[in-house]
């Protein structure tokens, strides 16, 4: 029997259903080796010769191939149909014939399959072929590239820009739009204007609403009514004049559907109408995707086979009729950037299934599906017939007039299954239904109103926006838009609050730095280049190593100029760089860099050893004056390293600082006498802009003593490492008993007898002392292969996957109970491979304790470099 290996179990166990006992079946659980993270990995000086390591919870996979192999002597490989997919398909076969488990004998083959159904799958039997080395090679420029500039370019920013963390290839270009972004905000100055509505009334009693357009006879710009006395005097012409209906134009018009979705398109969507986030988004389609429900998830293709815009034409018309199928089949044209990533584009594999006849029990796979089927459909249907309606309303004289506009829609077309989301609607767009109006007709007046207007900045990024942007610019690929955007927010560069993405200081100084030294490194139109460069080589066009060989010629000469750079002249030339940003001019003329404390110091960027930036005085400590990285103003948001001042209580200075560990409140300074002032952590919950003094005094007063116990000793209440918890020491106890409390308010809240109770609780059963075990929030049965129950637990940390001895935290956004047993088994394989990791060192034997020693600092003297994270923008999800 042939031995198919595909990336995952939930993947191979689909597969195996279709193609029955001929074949043996088995999941790779992904990559199965990848380049070691250390320097040295990709050797640029022998023509990029790449060091792999099998990962060491890879080996037991690789094995449990390799011992199928010893009775199947055929392999075939069927990971996903894209570069990943071929990569890994690559890495396998080589580890194999590394390990002599695949013999001359053995027939080694590619299959490929868009939809895991049982024709798609059987007829990608019928169809083998060799692993596509172009592909490859173009994967092996990806890595390669992501890794000189991960392990090359982060040292420099971690010795030049204290507290910065990393730097990618992509990730760098996608936080400069971020940056950029913002920047725009900031130096944005609102404009006022103003306009004016007026409810009208027909002879029939009807009423609708009108715009002013006209006035003194003068067609209205924006920006012409510039004032509430100007808008006052077109309310006054307004009402003085008689008007009249001197012109109804109604226009039929229609609207199209749009096209199926892509991998971006899909991301945008999701974030608009569900706020998914853009990797929340392909997890949920990879496990639609391996469930044989819908089409392969990453792709930039828009075309469909023939085949399915057949079935989803009979679909249509056996649901809503005849009249909604159009006379001829919707074709789309294809926008992928080469012929090896055009794949069709995301659709169900069943058009005949809506998402209520499936038993996804996911709540985020269901509404994908639902959101894929309906596009699915939409896109093969008639377009929506309107008939577009404009009403002029002028005076007799011709000095006013105003504009009444709406739509009716004939015949719904596609809007009847879909209508795609917008990102930025025009406040001018007006879909509303008006009455029956007849040319030559009076216009009854009875509401004149005017509305203040000012502009607006552009808005911040949303996940779905930056993708889209990301597309229209080329950077990036199908396969790199989730983990691009989610990198630089682990990264801590940028944060997302209410679904819009906000730059961190570090964030701003990265690009600060990168857009001096390395301008041509985060250049859109470079980046942009290369992306092309890599599409050549996949197709076959180019030699990837000559791709590499004139990156790393100037990208090393860059390098290489740095390495005489001083901290303090970097930090002087971001100031240059960033001065229209954090010193603009003055209304009066002054140097906007004068300290406006003591007058005689220069203000200017400093960076705080926690790794963010603020303004300070150069006179400093003389002069203490500080402010927050940002654009004056702000000083009353922000925490400069002296702390923001909440107050004082009595003769003590109350302060917001920002340290290692987050937000906190200290009371006073640090001095020799009291070089630890009393000081308290910000709970969890609490934002470091809401506090006020009297909320850090609270903070400052704890511990919170609640009461005397019965059996004697006080109880308290504060926050610790774990969060909020009540404490006692009963006389003859050595140490104190906690119990930890759910809501931070209870600290402040929590009575006597409650506390008392969870008290005797937690003596009765302390965990640990033969106390009743912890129940599972979730029992997802035993391990597919290895046994033993896998559960989902509630920890200190929040809910976390336990089997056996590991212990796997939950991602942020994963609700416990719609958790999955092949998501179980990812984060299961993720902490085994960290744990495998960090391997306990041998026993040294007495006679060589020197030279073990000896060996143990040697390896460990290169240690800062290797520990630069290769900024991976190709990984797949």
């Amino acid at each position: 029997m042939p031995v198919v290996v595909v990336e995952s179990p939930a993947k191979a166990k689909t597969i195996n259903k279709y193609l029955g006992g001929d074949y043996v079946v088995l999941a790779s659980f992904g990559h199965v080796r990848d380049l070691p993270p250390k320097d040295g990995s990709v050797d640029p000086e022998h023509e990029f010769e790449m060091t792999w390591e099998v990962a060491n919870d890879s080996r037991k996979h690789v094995k449990a191939i390799a011992d199928a192999l010893k009775d199947d002597n055929a392999l075939i490989l069927a990971t996903d149909p894209d570069r990943e997919g071929e990569a890994i398909s690559w890495h396998l076969e080589e580890t194999l014939r590394k390990r002599r488990a695949i013999r001359k004998d053995t027939a080694v083959s590619r299959v490929v399959f868009n939809a895991i159904t049982k024709s798609a799958v059987t007829e990608a039997m019928k169809s083998p072929r060799q692993v596509d080395q172009p592909l490859v090679d173009a994967y092996l420029a990806r890595r390669a590239l992501d890794y000189l500039v991960g392990f090359n370019l982060s040292p420099v920013l971690w010795r030049k820009l204290p507290g910065s963390r990393s730097a990618g290839r992509v990730q760098s270009v996608c936080l400069r739009l971020i940056v950029e972004r913002e920047m725009e905000i900031e130096a944005f100055r609102a404009q006022e204007y103003w306009s004016v509505k007026a409810l009208l009334e027909t002879p029939r009693g009807q009423t609708y609403e009108a715009r002013l357009t006209t006035l003194a006879g003068k067609k209205l710009d924006k920006f012409d009514i510039a004032n509430e006395t100007a808008a006052e005097l077109a309310v006054q012409a307004i009402t003085s004049r008689d008007l009249t209906v001197s012109e109804v134009e109604a226009r039929p018009g229609s609207r199209n559907p749009s096209a199926p979705f892509m991998t971006s398109t899909l991301q945008q969507e999701a974030s608009r109408k569900f706020g998914m986030g853009a990797r929340q988004t392909m997890n949920a389609a990879q496990r639609l995707y391996e469930a044989g429900l819908i089409t392969y998830m990453r792709t930039d293709g828009i075309d469909m086979a023939p085949e399915a815009v057949a079935a989803a034409r009979d679909a249509i018309k056996d649901r809503y009729g005849a009249e909604y199928v159009p006379s001829t089949p919707r074709i789309y044209k294809n926008k992928a950037k080469n012929a090896q990533e055009a794949h069709e584009c995301i659709r169900p594999t069943d058009m005949t299934r809506d998402a209520a006849s499936l038993k996804v029990s996911e709540a985020d796979q269901r509404k994908l599906y639902d959101l894929i089927w309906k596009r699915t459909l939409a896109s093969q249907m008639e377009a929506a017939r309107l008939e577009r309606t404009t009403v002029d309303i002028t005076s007799a004289d011709g000095q006013v007039g105003l504009r009444a506009t709406g739509q009716v829609v004939l015949f719904d077309g596609f809007l009847k299954v879909y209508e795609e989301g917008r990102d930025d609607v025009s406040e001018d767009e007006d879909g509303k239904r008006l009455p029956a109006i007849m040319q030559g007709e009076p216009a009854k007046k009875h509401e004149i109103t005017p509305e203040q207007h000012f502009t607006q900045p552009p808005p911040r990024y949303t996940e779905a926006t930056l993708v889209k942007r990301m597309e229209e610019l080329g950077i990036g690929r199908p396969s790199t838009y989730a983990s691009i955007v989610t990198t630089i927010q682990d990264r801590g560069y940028v944060r997302k609050d209410k679904n819009r993405l906000f730059p961190e200081d570090k964030g701003r100084l990265v690009i600060a730095f990168l857009m001096n030294y390395f301008r041509r490194y985060v250049s859109y139109d470079f980046t942009a280049g290369l992306e092309e460069e890599l599409d050549h080589v996949s197709a076959g066009e180019a030699d990837y190593k000559e791709v590499l060989a004139r990156f790393w010629r100037d990208f090393s000469a860059a390098i290489s100029e740095t390495s005489e750079l001083r901290i303090t002249d970097v930090l002087e030339k971001i100031n240059e760089v960033l001065e229209p940003h954090l010193f603009p001019p003055t209304e009066d003329g002054s140097d906007p860099r004068a300290c406006p404390n003591c007058g005689n110091g220069r203000l200017s960027m400093r960076t705080a050893r926690s790794g963010g930036a603020f303004i300070g005085c150069s006179n400093y400590p003389e002069c203490r004056y500080t402010r927050p990285f940002g654009p004056p103003g702000t000083e009353e948001s922000g925490i400069g390293p002296d702390g923001k001042l909440l107050g004082y209580d009595n003769e003590d200075k109350i302060t917001l600082r920002d340290g290692r560990f987050g937000p906190y409140v200290q009371r006073g300074d640090a001095t020799e006498e009291n070089p630890k002032p009393p000081r308290s952590s910000l709970p969890k919950g609490w934002r470091a802009e809401d506090m006020d003094l009297e909320k850090a005094l609270t903070l400052l007063s704890l511990p919170r003593e609640i009461g005397d116990h019965p059996e004697g000793g006080m109880i308290t209440s504060n926050f610790g490492r774990f969060g909020p918890y009540i404490a006692h020491t009963a006389p003859g106890d050595e140490k104190p008993v906690y119990v930890n409390l759910k809501d931070p308010a209870e600290v402040f809240e929590i009575g006597m007898n409650r506390a008392v109770e969870m008290l005797a609780e937690k003596r009765a059963n302390p965990r640990g002392r033969g106390g009743a075990a912890a129940k599972p929030l979730k029992e997802l049965g035993e391990h597919p292969e290895e046994g033993g129950p896998i559960n989902v637990m509630e920890g200190r940390y929040g809910p976390y996957v336990k089997w056996g001895k590991i212990n796997a935290t939950l991602p942020k956004d994963t609700e416990p109970q719609s958790l999955t047993m092949e998501q179980a088994l990812e984060l299961i394989s993720e902490k085994a491979a960290k744990k495998g990791g960090r391997k306990k060192a041998p026993a040294k034997k007495p006679a060589a304790k020197k030279t073990a020693a000896k060996k143990s600092t040697a390896k460990k003297a290169p240690a800062r470099k290797a520990a630069a994270k290769v900024e991976d923008d190709d990984v797949i999800e």
